[in-house]
């Protein structure tokens, strides 16, 4: 599998920073629309990203690596080659670990790892745009120079479910470093996914390539759609051919672009114009007289390399005592581990408490509502001040949850205020509830005297008898020790 990641805040050759949905051709420079007498430019942003993703993934990083042209000829590359790395990247030999729910009721955590065969430099190309009505081709050049680093990952994944698990770990691990913001939609993240089938002991069958494909899900989708396809092929006496397919997210399926039967020549040459590109272990072993702004130090990436999501799992589970099944869902929804961990700092509820407030509450209405974690309208210190009324016994829990539901209408409005509003507060008085217990157990002579007769289950009906009386605000802990003094 190959993961593209265009890194277009960092691309010396332009003029302006690439964005996504400019206007097209709006971001060309000189040297991406190949006019001569133009050199590229290589630029230590693009270096140090690569270096810092190698690391992170337990890669060795090349002290030495080289450059090279890729010639092949297609409108959207004006030059006729691609800048890459062929004889030597800039690192090798690494492992990305990965988790994904299992098991029947997908709550188990099943953790597995794929190996990472190189990261390379590479330039980006243009983009192609067919007009079949028009049965012309328009071409956009704003991407093309990009730095691109690209992933090339091992035959380690078995369905389209471990391999949409893997970029998501990918993805995470990217924006933890600052290294991609990884939004596929956007094309911040391409995949090509080859997927081949063969029975247990045989060689590699015959492989395909899908290319670019735009998102975890489709990703899973693909593979495994080629995999059944494949497969049909074969029981059915037939040949996989050796072709690059693309995906149709509508219908689920895989179709032929082009074959690969020819091998296609690439003339792969030393790229003249960039020197070997040079790490360093430490400023002290940097050759004398270069300013450090061209050096790229190992040790200096090691010490900005931030907490990767799986430690961010492991804290987690060992911090609050959280499931870690639990811990995977706060880590991979963008923002909310960092909204938890807020929520627990500014509540005396315990850490359980919070992660189902968070899990189910917030989380339900955040998708019903095709919502991000940033956008909740009830904040971290909102919710902590639901917990906090209800922890100090000013309301019930089935209260809080309505406090929620209010304060997810009125973000303006505090929990306390709304509490006072709607007449919401806990019925402590022992009079009151005595009361209203009573009234409960003459209305229902029956109940009581199946109670008496040691079903004690009916009781908990006669408990949501006299909630409903007091609108849910009556302490349970009261009302069943006075129900079972009047019942005994």
């Amino acid at each position: 599998m190959y993961v593209c990641l265009p890194m277009p805040e960092s691309s010396p050759n332009k003029t302006e920073k690439v964005g996504f949905q400019a206007p097209p051709n709006s971001l060309v420079s000189f040297f991406d629309a190949s006019l001569p007498g133009t050199l590229p430019v290589l630029n230590r942003r693009c270096v140090e990203a690569a270096v810092m993703t190698g690391l992170a993934l337990n890669c060795t990083i090349n002290r030495k690596s080289l450059f090279d042209r890729k010639h092949y000829f297609y409108a959207d590359l004006p030059a006729g080659y691609q800048i890459t790395q062929q004889r030597l990247p800039i690192a090798v030999d690494g492992t990305l670990t990965y988790s994904h729910l299992g098991g029947r009721k997908r709550n188990t955590v099943v953790t597995k790892s794929v190996r990472i065969k190189q990261i390379q430099l590479e330039q980006d190309s243009g983009k192609s745009l067919h007009d079949d009505y028009r049965s012309q081709t328009l071409i956009d050049l704003n991407r093309a120079g990009v730095g691109l680093m690209e992933l090339v990952m091992e035959p380690d994944m078995s369905c389209g479910e471990e391999a949409a698990a893997a970029v998501r770990e990918m993805q995470l691990i990217l924006q933890a470093l600052g290294t991609c913001q990884g939004n596929m939609a956007e094309g911040q993240l391409r995949v090509d996914a080859n997927v081949s089938v063969h029975r247990p002991g045989d060689p590699w069958g015959i492989r395909t390539e899908v290319k670019n494909i735009n998102s975890a899900r489709n990703l899973a989708r693909a593979i495994d759609y080629e995999i059944q396809r494949q497969m049909f092929v074969l029981e059915s006496g037939g040949t996989v051919q050796n072709e690059t397919r693309s995906f149709d997210g509508k219908t689920g399926h895989t179709i032929p672009m082009r074959d690969k039967e020819g091998l296609q020549d690439y003339r792969f040459m030393p790229e003249p114009n960039l020197p070997p590109l040079m790490v360093y272990e430490a400023c002290s072993t940097a050759p004398p007289g270069v300013a450090p702004s061209q050096v790229v130090v190992l040790e200096e990436v090691r010490e900005r390399l931030p907490e990767l999501p799986s430690v961010r799992r492991q804290r987690l589970v060992e911090t609050y005592g959280i499931l870690p099944e639990h811990s995977f869902t706060l880590v991979n929804e963008d923002g909310l581990m960092d909204y938890f961990e807020a929520v627990v700092r500014e509540t005396k509820a315990g850490p359980r408490k919070v992660i189902g407030w968070v899990m189910n509450e917030l989380q339900g209405l955040l998708h019903q509502q095709n919502l991000s974690v940033s956008q909740s309208p009830i904040s971290p210190q909102a919710l902590a001040q639901i917990l906090n009324l209800q922890e100090n016994g000013q309301i019930s829990s089935s209260i809080a949850k309505q406090v929620f539901q209010e304060l997810w209408k009125t973000p303006g409005k505090t929990a306390q205020q709304i509490v006072k509003e709607q007449d919401l507060g806990m019925v402590n008085d022992s009079t009151e509830i005595h009361r209203i217990c009573q009234k409960v157990v003459d209305s229902h002579p029956d109940q009581v005297q199946a109670i008496r007769s040691g079903n004690k289950k009916v009781l908990n009906k006669l408990m949501g008898l006299v909630q409903k009386e007091t609108k849910g605000r009556a302490d349970p802990v009261l009302v069943r020790a006075v129900l079972e003094q009047k019942t005994s």
